[in-house]
């Protein structure tokens, strides 16, 4: 990444914690450029990572190999519609993360010949430990892809998937994914004070398996059938607690939490003025 020019169209949270990924794999500030309305945001990436933001986002993306557009859903017509002139003539790579926009919306704003791909990251990725879910239509050659996912990669992990349907369940599984780890947590920590832990204790321990847990998954060859097992001794406490949760449907409760979340991300799609591939 050391000859791209990146424009970052959006500096709020998730724009940047890309900034700082970057920064901290090699990128230089001189090389990031940001567009971003808001004056308070502004001045926060000068203070916090060095980076000078403009208010006019045609000087940001004067120079730019790739543009990642970071805001709202709702503003991403209105954000790249003024530009589309610029784009068509740079035709620099739009990476947007903008949650549910869908490919044929930011090819309609940006104009014709203009790389899009879209890129759906989820919260860890503020502590570098992300992971993202790519799409890049057919058009989009293998070295623009190439780019999009190292931009990602800053960040945590990126893995392709092969249709743009596949980023709502994506945005399910991954986007939406760390609040069922936290719910879990949480009552966790309820059952423990219910059955005579102080509350702090039981935080501290739940938060610490997480954390824990998290990392044996990592780390392993990602069977967790076999990571489970491995917890599990015949006839013992975790296999009572197991037993405890098959018997209340577990899995089908989460297939159903999961299935509910991909409706409302492609809900959501038609909101922001996307359609369905």
């Amino acid at each position: 990444m050391s000859h791209i020019e990146l424009t970052v169209l959006g500096g709020g949270n998730m724009g940047r914690a890309l900034i700082g990924g970057l920064l901290r794999h090699g990128m230089r500030p001189e090389q990031i450029a940001v567009g971003e309305s808001q004056e308070a945001a502004r001045a926060t990436l000068s203070r916090e990572l060095g980076i000078a933001a403009a208010a006019d986002n045609a000087a940001a993306i004067r120079k730019a190999d790739l543009i990642v557009l970071a805001v709202k859903p709702q503003d991403a017509g209105s954000v790249l519609a003024p530009l589309a002139a610029q784009l068509q003539q740079r035709r620099p790579i739009v990476l947007s993360i903008a949650a549910g926009v869908r490919i044929q919306a930011l090819q309609s704003s940006c104009g014709p010949g203009v790389p899009v791909i879209r890129a759906m990251p989820n919260r860890p990725a503020f502590v570098g430990a992300g992971v993202t879910g790519l799409f890049a239509p057919a058009e989009v050659d293998a070295s623009q892809r190439t780019m999009a996912a190292q931009i990602m990669q800053s960040v945590g992990e990126a893995v392709w998937v092969a249709t743009e349907d596949a980023l709502d369940v994506v945005t399910a599984l991954s986007g939406s994914g760390p609040a069922y780890f936290f719910l879990l947590a949480e009552a966790m920590v309820n059952a423990g004070v219910e059955l005579g832990l102080p509350v702090e204790t039981a935080k501290r321990l739940s938060i610490a398996t997480l954390h824990g847990a998290g990392l044996l998954a990592q780390g392993s060859d990602g069977d967790l059938a076999r990571l489970r097992a491995e917890v599990t001794s015949k006839g013992g406490t975790t296999e009572a607690a197991l037993r405890t949760l098959q018997a209340a449907d577990f899995n089908q409760l989460i297939s159903r939490a999961v299935a509910a979340a991909t409706r409302r991300s492609r809900e959501l799609a038609e909101q922001f003025g996307g359609t369905s591939p």
